[in-house]
């Protein structure tokens, strides 16, 4: 059984100005994402911005969430490294502190071969209980999980029960769906492509969208499931402008000058990543106002 089907929002990590997290804000991000209808939380991904935490707070952080939440809806936890041993530790730790599920990128700057990542991600999942979904995102990593890797991993390791797939190589995705015969849960990256990924067998989305439109993506995903593909084709097409601003700096850069655009307090960004530039800004602005949530 999946872990979620639908919308699950990659959740930003609201910082105050001196850096910290601000946990205040972070409590009312989680109880607006439950009201509007997300169907699970990814805490400490991507657009958590994880990769500048110290994983004392990448797992207070996990903690928190999943307080907050009180299992109303899943929490899938980050706790993906290019260090097998880190990701072990994480993986964990997060499992004791009661997330649902694990998220788990592939290895970065290491460039693993395909062996390699099998046997990263078998000694995370021997070491914890709960399902894992794996993160093949190239553009980040450096590195591909193939179709036939994901495959094997799905059909051979109990706990990895699926992906988050942001490739966009859809022949690719189709040749695992094929390999492993609706045996692997997919969810899509990318927020251009939930529908089509759902077309293909997907359960969803795994969104940065979600963080300012949580109850119109969760529409456009339930949409799908409720058979109804010529409404949920509409609204990914809807919201093709404003996912494109979102995307015209390095994610989560433009969407937590969303989330301030909103009045919603998420605060600055942690270095390397830096505030929105102004022209973009711009662009982001209108893509709001044209989507009618500013």
């Amino acid at each position: 059984m999946a872990i979620y089907e639908g919308a699950g929002v990659a959740l930003v990590t609201p910082f105050k100005d001196n850096g910290d997290v601000n946990y205040e804000v972070l409590e009312r991000l989680v109880e607006e994402q439950i009201t509007e209808g997300t169907d699970a939380i990814v805490a400490c991904g991507t657009t958590g911005e994880a990769s500048t935490m110290t994983h004392e707070e990448h797992l207070d952080v996990i903690k928190f969430v999943c307080e907050v939440t009180k299992q109303r809806i899943p929490v899938i936890a980050g706790t993906g490294s290019n260090c097998t041993d880190t990701a072990v530790y994480l993986s964990q730790e997060a499992e004791k502190l009661g997330a649902d599920g694990l998220l788990l990128v592939s290895p970065y700057y290491n460039k693993a071969t395909q062996n390699g990542l099998k046997a990263h991600f078998k000694a995370v999942a021997d070491a914890v209980k709960i399902p894992i979904l794996l993160y093949n995102i190239p553009g980040r990593t450096g590195v591909t999980i193939k179709a036939h890797t994901i495959a094997d991993l799905c059909l051979n390791v109990p706990n990895i029960v699926g992906v988050k797939e942001a490739s966009g190589d859809f022949s690719a995705i189709a040749d695992m769906l094929s390999l492993t015969d609706g045996k692997a849960d997919v969810y899509s990256g990318n927020d251009n492509q939930i529908i089509p990924m759902m077309s293909l067998g997907g359960k969803g989305v795994i969104s940065v969208l979600s963080n300012i439109a949580p109850a119109k993506t969760h529409e456009m995903c339930q949409a799908y499931l409720d058979g109804d593909v010529k409404r949920s084709a509409r609204l990914q097409l809807e919201a093709i402008p404003l996912i494109n601003a979102l995307f015209c700096e390095v994610n989560p850069i433009p969407v937590k000058a969303a989330l301030n655009l909103m009045g919603r307090q998420a605060g600055p960004m942690r270095l390397p990543l830096t505030e929105m530039e102004e022209n973009n800004q711009e662009i982001l602005k209108n893509a709001m106002k044209e989507y009618g949530i500013l």
